[in-house]
């Protein structure tokens, strides 16, 4: 079998079962979030398999993101909740795309982006203690009046109320979900009984059981990594569904002494042989992972030697025999024996959402 020069190859039969195994384990619906390319996965096809395996609604950052999704034939009802400044809604309206409302402006340009059969369905997002967007308290009275005032006269429909947990310590994350609550006290004193209520993402749902009221938004457990640090894909019960991998472009033996890769951090202390990876900072390898990222070539576990450049990287195999067009897995699913991408992550000091969204355009995504 030919390796691909370089390829992200995306199992998407994991995609599914993971959300299958994430609803069973919640018992509420499931919000399938697919934005930034679904954390670089390929949102179209994400997507699809995220509905086939019985999440209820797709959830994306841009109104654009979404506009993409039902470009590509996508039907299902999505979510946006980040908007630029004085965005109008007018097309998401008229793509049937639910809006997320952090402002009385926001809530505004909603109602008037409304058809005269067609109100908007929004989710007003309440700000509970991660002081970035959603509606203050101290303006929950006048939103509110506003919202139910726009519902009764058909310019809006609120799908839902939801706010985003921070994560910090389940106590943190009670006392956001205590201030949730008084919101939605609130809101029901204006006659305003959302669809749905929703707060928990991935580690909430898993970890916080109270969290999970109507639904749970799942963005990094979709493609089986773990959001925590103590617990693995496995241990969760997820898959990871991308494998980066790519195929040896070059093969040289060098003697002792040789330097290897821009600056020579990394300079040979035996004669060994060099093979030359087609993936680089410019397809999102971290260049922080340099000399240390992991790599398997036949089934064999090496480190990234030297610095990894824009293109490509050096792996020092030693005396093991590899050749040109050797299959090279930097990440997937650890069970199957190859580096998973929080091990990457932990080699160049972040998460494991930043690896798989990183990886650009240049990479092909190919559905396994």
């Amino acid at each position: 079998m030919t390796v691909p020069f370089r390829e992200a190859r995306i199992d998407l039969d994991a995609i599914a079962d993971n959300v299958r195994h994430l609803r069973a384990l919640t018992g509420v619906d499931v919000i399938a979030v697919v934005k930034a390319d679904a954390y670089g996965h390929g949102a179209a096809a994400a997507a699809v398999a995220a509905l086939s395996g019985g999440a209820n609604r797709l959830g994306v950052a841009e109104i654009a993101e979404a506009l993409a999704l039902r470009r590509q034939g996508i039907h299902a009802p999505i979510m946006a909740w980040l908007h630029q400044p004085g965005e109008t809604f007018v097309e998401a309206a008229a793509a049937d795309v639910e809006v997320g409302i952090s402002s009385f402006d926001q809530l505004e340009a909603a109602g008037n982006a409304a058809s005269v059969d067609r109100p908007v369905g929004i989710h007003l997002k309440l700000e509970t203690g991660l002081s970035r967007n959603g509606v203050a308290p101290r303006d929950w009275q006048r939103v509110f009046a506003e919202a139910a005032r726009l519902e009764r006269i058909g310019r809006v429909r609120i799908v839902g109320l939801f706010s985003h947990l921070s994560n910090t310590s389940p106590q943190d994350d009670r006392a956001a979900l205590a201030r949730f609550d008084e919101g939605v006290q609130a809101a029901a004193s204006f006659g305003i009984h959302a669809e749905i209520l929703h707060i928990a993402a991935t580690a909430a749902a898993i970890e916080l059981p109270e969290s999970r009221l109507d639904a749970v938004r799942i963005g990094i457990g979709l493609y089986g990594l773990s959001p925590f640090d103590d617990r693995s894909s496995g241990e969760l019960g997820l898959r990871p569904a991308m494998t980066l991998r790519a195929a040896v472009a070059a093969v040289r033996r060098v003697p002792a002494g040789t330097g290897v890769s821009y600056g020579y951090v990394h300079r040979t202390d035996r004669d060994t042989t060099l093979a030359l990876v087609p993936l680089g900072y410019a397809d999102g390898v971290p260049r922080q992972a340099s000399d240390r990222g992991p790599v398997t070539i036949g089934g064999r576990r090496f480190m990234v030697a030297g610095r990894i450049a824009m293109d490509q990287f050096v792996v020092d195999v030693g005396d093991t025999h590899v050749a040109v067009g050797d299959e090279v897995v930097l990440f997937g699913d650890p069970t199957l024996g190859v580096p998973s991408a929080t091990e990457w992550a932990n080699a160049a000091s972040t998460i494991n959402y930043e690896i798989v969204t990183r990886i650009g355009p240049r990479v092909p995504r190919r559905g396994a």
